[in-house]
């Protein structure tokens, strides 16, 4: 066991549990309360992910109860999408998990409501020390730590090597053009009759347009909390996906049918962007043998259009009836050796010390190390906290993606459509 929880635990078996904890937010508001060792206690933890994820979380959990008996946590998971809607009921309704899975894209809407929990109210049952100031910073607002990062990703471009080989075409380098890769993925397409596809429509996600802007020294959103680009910028995105969406990419009505796996994790597609992490996931769905992870399309060589991305967090309910036992749990999901090595690298690359001194960096875990370190040279600074309401934005934007290749709406539309719901949200 980590020092700094062997002393929790110390702490918490002393008469009379001498740790009171002071000012908890919501419905531990003015409650004197301190963790009881011998209490039955039970905890809700959503998160969203696979059922690799799951099975990653079940191991986790069994291993917090070998320290922490009395825990019970009753565990719940959903695509990302599914997930935020109904966090957002629950925090309208004041029911939200006691722990779960969180995003930076969120912060300010849930923090700016009270529906999180300051961790200076259990900061004794937790260990902040861990990490670097910066990635401390992903979960603050104003000074206030409300969640804890579990580790960091890049983008990147994930490769199924199997269906490459099996299409007798050459893998894709990293780093090109958008036009050079757009090619590679039409040759795929073209090779194996559209049994299997090149990749997806990149242009529904608003990462790859982030890439983009970032590329020109701009950002989605400003440090003043308004957008960072136009509705021709986003026009111009959008259309620059057509081509692809033309017989290159999967069809669009096919991905809805193979919903919540995507088309890459299907084994319908060669190629996918996303985040570094997702490497444990899509090697678990898509039952590849090999899957490389590359740099992803850049729109300017040399720009420094990567970050390191800590949005994967976990946060506490302020209404939870439980702070201190939810505190015990998130410090082990995001603080102990037993997280690292079950874990390794399918929640970030560990951010946290302690985690990383537990991560055994070998196979699927040291690709994602190597890739990152390979991908230096290309990493800026992040972008500017998310606005409130990011989460949403995003949302919207993937949801507007899909109608275009769908065929449901034109780029126009979507554009008019976009703009008017970030007015809506920004004001």
């Amino acid at each position: 066991m980590p020092a700094h929880r062997t002393l929790l635990a110390t702490a918490a078996l002393t008469a009379g549990a001498a740790l009171v904890l002071s000012g908890c937010s919501g419905g531990a508001q003015g409650d004197a309360t301190a963790f009881d060792p011998d209490e039955k206690v039970t905890l809700d933890f959503a998160f969203w992910g696979n059922d690799d994820r799951a099975t990653r979380y079940n191991e986790l959990i069994a291993a917090f109860n070998e320290e922490y008996p009395n825990i019970t946590i009753n565990t719940s998971f959903t695509d990302f999408p599914s997930f935020w809607e109904k966090r957002q009921t629950e925090a309208a309704g004041g029911g939200l998990p006691d722990v779960f899975q969180f995003s930076d894209s969120y912060l300010r809407q849930y923090a700016e409501s009270g529906n999180l929990l300051d961790l200076a109210d259990v900061s004794d049952y937790i260990d902040m020390t861990t990490f670097e100031e910066s990635l401390l910073g992903t979960g603050a607002l104003n000074g206030v730590q409300y969640s804890l990062p579990t580790g960091y990703s890049l983008w990147a471009n994930f490769v199924n090597d199997d269906l490459v080989a099996e299409a007798l075409v050459e893998a894709p380098e990293g780093g090109t053009s958008f036009a050079d890769f757009d090619e590679w993925m039409a040759s795929v397409t073209d090779a194996t009759g559209g049994a299997v596809y090149g990749g997806t429509d990149y242009t529904q996600r608003i990462q790859v347009f982030e890439l983009q802007l970032r590329a020109n020294g701009d950002n989605l959103y400003t440090e003043d909390g308004e957008l960072g680009f136009t509705e021709d910028d986003l026009r111009e995105f959008w259309e620059s996906g057509s081509e692809i969406r033309d017989g290159v990419t999967v069809p669009q009505q096919t991905l809805e049918e193979l919903s919540p796996k995507s088309g890459f994790g299907a084994g319908i597609t060669a190629s996918e962007m996303s985040w570094s992490n997702f490497l444990g996931g899509y090697l678990a769905d898509s039952g590849a043998s090999s899957i490389s992870l590359i740099a992803p399309p850049t729109a300017k060589e040399g720009s420094k259009d990567l970050y390191r991305q800590a949005g994967l967090q976990v946060a506490i309910a302020a209404n939870t009836e439980h702070p201190e036992a939810a505190a015990l749990f998130l410090d082990f999901v995001v603080n102990s050796p037993e997280a690292g090595e079950i874990f390794g690298t399918t929640l970030g690359f560990p951010a946290s010390s302690s985690k990383l001194e537990g991560t055994p960096l070998e196979g699927a875990d040291k690709q994602v190390a190597d890739y990152i370190e390979s991908a230096a040279d290309r990493i800026g600074d992040a972008p500017p906290v998310p606005v409130v309401g990011y989460g949403s934005l995003e949302q919207t934007f993937w949801d507007l993606g899909k109608s275009i290749g769908l065929g449901a709406i034109s780029v126009d539309d979507a554009v008019t459509q976009f703009f008017a719901e970030a007015d809506a949200i920004l004001g």
